[in-house]
């Protein structure tokens, strides 16, 4: 069965080109499924029926999983079985018949501008090398809405400044056009001016944001660095690089931008996923509207 499952991993990677983080949820998801069969001592995915797809959704359940994530633990069983079946392994695809969860939409969390600010201007007041870099990276997260992967994958070849525009990477390697800010752009031009050399250290290096041994940051130093800058700025609510581009989303929808520009900007194939942003807007306009004095 592992050979399957890898033939089917191999298959995403190379054929779908998916990105290595949903490669690897994949195969974390595939992985509870192995294990779960191991324990039920079901040694054929040939013997497999819909009632014990039904039964690992459950047990995922009893382990206090939220529908959301069982919902993706479904998507890939799916398309494992899907798979094997095209390619004349399996007869049937057991999966077929089952539902996906009813998941809740959950509207994400997202700062003021004024918290924005805060952050920003607090970034401001470290003139070391690593605080021009932490400004810079902060800066053009915010004026760009990029996933953090996305940020700390940037090259100097992904900058054109003169124009105001970077290029990005995203789900899939899948290249889109983001415009960047004024506050932005002189953030990271003081960064490339002053501090990139100090950083790389005589290594030869493209990428972008370099950490004080000349190599590129990582997701987990920034989301450390954020979460630093969030308690220094006063704010109690947990940050993390995906509230900011949350933030971006929803101040620009705040102040009239239209959808498909955001969509664009964030890098989402499909607009209902950029939907949510406008029931953010409508929130804040219910809560401005509740401010009458006859509401």
């Amino acid at each position: 069965m592992d050979d399957l499952v890898q033939r089917y991993l191999d298959f995403l990677k190379v054929e779908k080109g998916l990105a290595k983080n949903t490669l690897a949820a994949y195969g974390a998801d595939l992985s509870l499924f192995l294990n779960f069969l191991a324990k039920k001592k079901i040694a054929s995915l040939k013997d497999i029926e819909p009632p014990d797809i039904l039964n690992h959704l459950m047990g995922l359940s009893d382990q206090a999983l939220k529908s959301r994530s069982i919902a993706r633990h479904l998507i890939a069983l799916r398309g494992l079985f899907k798979f094997l079946v095209r390619e004349g392994e399996l007869s049937k695809n057991p999966t077929a018949l089952v539902e996906l969860p009813k998941a809740g939409r959950k509207l994400p969390r997202f700062l003021s501008v004024d918290e924005v600010d805060r952050i920003l201007s607090i970034a401001q007041t470290d003139r070391s090398p690593e605080g021009i870099r932490n400004r810079a990276m902060l800066e053009i997260l915010y004026a760009t809405g990029l996933r953090v992967s996305e940020l700390v994958s940037l090259t100097v070849d992904s900058l054109n400044l003169q124009k105001g525009f970077l290029r990005a990477f995203g789900k899939g390697s899948k290249e889109r056009i983001v415009p960047i800010g004024k506050s932005a752009s002189t953030a990271l031009q003081d960064y490339l001016d002053q501090v990139r050399e100090i950083l790389r250290k005589g290594r030869s290096s493209q990428t972008l944001f370099l950490t004080r041994r000349g190599r590129g940051m990582t997701r987990q130093m920034f989301w450390t660095m954020i979460k630093g800058m969030a308690v220094k700025a006063g704010i109690k609510e947990k940050v993390s690089p995906h509230v900011l581009r949350h933030s971006f989303a929803t101040h620009l929808i705040e102040r009239g931008a239209d959808l498909r520009s955001v969509q664009a900007m964030l890098g989402h194939s499909d607009i209902a996923t950029t939907q949510i942003y406008t029931h953010l807007n409508l929130k804040h306009l219910k809560s401005i509207t509740a401010r009458h004095p006859r509401a």
